[in-house]
């Protein structure tokens, strides 16, 4: 009896080595940053200065980076640190980047009052080094939304951006998010379904209330929304997501440049699963009034459809609301709307994610007037399935 429980411990820790030996290998790559490299300085100032600053002071990002996937390492693939001068002369191999795809920046003056909103938007993202091939990618971003009492100089605004970067409170920042983005993900072994936001459409009453720095360049509010949406959708359910590609490529082509300064063409295949958000329109309700202050019921207001563009069946097809409660204190002179609305649209979004990842709430039947919702989620949650 004992030498043939030996005899199975032997075969399943041969087995268990065989396994690890043919684990997935991934080099990284480090930061890198989206579009044409030429106008990179120009998109993305504050997060080239940081990378910049840091490196000066002998603790470059990717340093940074690296250490945090060395402490808490990837289950699902062994990673490679030496980076891309270690791929030459290889047929096959998988490169892992955490792509920075935008920095937002707003800041405003209301007398006394200046509201800011900073953001850097990024992906963690699998490609192929051979046939230069977008594998798979997972978004990520962090924002930050504050009122000051002065309008923000630069090393202020820095300041917040080495925030993004490293996190505020309990809140983890961009590099520590990619870090735990990269403990989850998986390298498909086979070509996966595919899933992405294909159209984002605003209207007029919903891009009023937006800040200038988002309404006014065309595309820009666009892919702020969709890359909203991608990320609450990924981090609930684990599915990745590729590029909403409005904001980020010309054709199916997504340019990188690493920042050792390579630039490469990424080719992006074409979804299998498309999603279309429209949102119409945000509103502002007075809800109660005190002496103290008066409270203030922020909505937003979504369409969201997904779709096999191929056979045209849709999944998901229905209207969402969400609304979230903002007091503003009597003292206080100006309403600063758009954070509200903003917290009102990623509450939609994260709730909406909420669900299809199986954490059922009432939310989900006091925000549609669709009857069928409940099969419509089964349907898509079948869908998210074969895209992971």
């Amino acid at each position: 009896m004992i030498p043939t429980l030996r005899s199975l411990w032997l075969v399943a820790g041969l087995l268990l080595a065989a396994s690890a030996s043919q684990a997935a290998s991934v080099t990284f790559a480090g930061l890198s940053y989206s579009g044409d490299s030429k106008s990179i300085p120009a998109r993305f100032p504050y997060s080239l200065r940081l990378e910049k600053a840091q490196a000066s002071r002998g603790n470059a990002l990717n340093k940074q980076l690296a250490a945090k996937l060395a402490a808490d390492k990837p289950r699902h693939f062994e990673l490679n640190p030496q980076g891309l001068a270690s791929l030459k002369g290889q047929d096959q191999a998988v490169v892992a980047t955490l792509l920075i795809t935008g920095e937002t920046v707003s800041a405003e003056r209301f007398g006394d009052v200046a509201k800011l909103m900073t953001q850097v938007r990024a992906q963690a993202m699998f490609f192929d080094f051979k046939n230069m091939a977008v594998l798979r990618s997972y978004p990520l971003s962090f924002a930050y939304l504050d009122l000051i009492d002065h309008y923000p100089n630069e090393r202020e605004m820095q300041e917040r951006f080495a925030t993004l970067y490293y996190g505020d409170q309990d809140k983890p920042g961009i590099l520590q998010r990619f870090a735990d983005v990269m403990r989850d993900a998986t390298v498909p072994d086979q070509v996966p379904r595919f899933l992405q936001v294909a159209k984002v459409r605003l209207g007029d009453d919903a891009r009023k209330e937006l800040p200038p720095e988002l309404a006014r360049t065309p595309g820009t509010a666009e892919t702020w929304a969709a890359d909203l949406f991608a990320e609450n959708l990924s981090s609930k359910t684990g599915v990745p997501l590729l590029p909403y590609t409005k904001g980020y490529a010309i054709g199916n082509t997504l340019s990188m440049r690493v920042s050792e300064g390579d630039v490469f063409m990424l080719k992006l295949p074409e979804a299998d699963y498309a999603i279309t958000l429209d949102i119409p329109k945000f509103r502002r309700i007075k809800s109660g009034e005190v002496p103290a202050g008066t409270s203030y019921i922020y909505g937003a207001y979504a369409h969201v459809n997904i779709q096999e563009p191929v056979s045209g069946k849709n999944y998901l097809d229905a209207d969402f609301k969400n609304g979230e409660v903002k007091l503003v204190p009597a003292s206080q002179d100006t309403i600063d709307d758009f954070p509200a609305y903003h917290e009102a649209i990623k509450g939609l979004f994260a709730k909406l994610a909420d669900n299809l990842a199986g954490n059922r709430s009432d939310w989900l039947k006091s925000s549609t007037a669709a009857s069928d919702i409940d099969k419509q989620i089964h349907s898509t949650q079948q869908l998210l399935k074969a895209c992971k």
